[in-house]
């Protein structure tokens, strides 16, 4: 079952309240704009009917005319011939294609103004649809700015990233304890070699080296 009863509706519709109460607006605006592109095509056809009788009425008329204009000089042969009885009949057959020709302007007039009508419909309807199709561009716009940014929350705040931020104080408290270590050995005793010092270095440049490794595993994923 459609949303409007048609054309009437439409151009009477709020598109905005009728949005405000959708629970699904993105579906909703999809269907407006449906079921007006569906009523657009069906007015213009209506039109497009209407103008082929307009024209075909028109040819009639036409004829009609020229059979007026036949019967006239039947007439006229008829009282040159001293036939005024036949003179009348080709008066009255005149008559009755006038009689039609006047029918057949009245249905055009008639037409005419349920042209003028589908016209103003038509212009109505497609404001309408300018409408709906600019309001759906900006739930479009709208729903997408949502999901990126429920996109970065989630990247931020997601299980990864937490065992990313765990590894990370792991790696810390392991630079700690070496560190811790390296004060504690020292303490109380002679200083340090050489090469105990550059054995040192190397266990710390491991440590190091890997805290930046994850450093930028993190930046490559944010």
């Amino acid at each position: 079952m459609g949303i409007f009863s048609r054309t009437r509706d439409i151009i009477a519709a709020n598109v905005t309240d009728l949005l405000d109460k959708a629970e699904d607006p993105a579906k909703m605006i999809r269907m407006i704009i449906l079921e007006m592109e569906e009523t657009l095509v069906e007015v213009r056809a209506s039109a497009a009917r209407t103008i082929a009788d307009q024209k075909e009425m028109r040819r009639h008329i036409a004829k009609l005319t020229a059979l007026q204009d036949s019967w006239t000089d039947k007439a006229q042969l008829a009282l040159s011939k001293d036939r005024e009885d036949l003179a009348k009949a080709a008066l009255v057959e005149k008559q009755k294609a006038t009689d039609m020709a006047e029918q057949l302007n009245h249905e055009i007039a008639t037409l005419d103004e349920a042209l003028a009508a589908s016209e103003q419909d038509i212009a109505k309807l497609q404001a309408k649809l300018r409408e709906a199709r600019a309001r759906q561009n900006s739930i479009v716009t709208r729903m997408q700015s949502a999901e990126n940014r429920l996109r970065v929350r989630e990247a931020y705040a997601g299980e990864k990233v937490n065992e990313a931020f765990a590894r990370f104080d792991m790696l810390e408290r392991r630079a700690d304890l070496a560190e811790g270590r390296a004060d504690a050995l020292g303490l109380g005793q002679q200083p340090k070699t050489l090469e105990e010092e550059i054995a040192e270095l190397k266990a710390s440049d491991k440590v190091d080296a890997e805290l930046a490794a994850l450093k930028a595993s993190m930046n490559k994923g944010a």
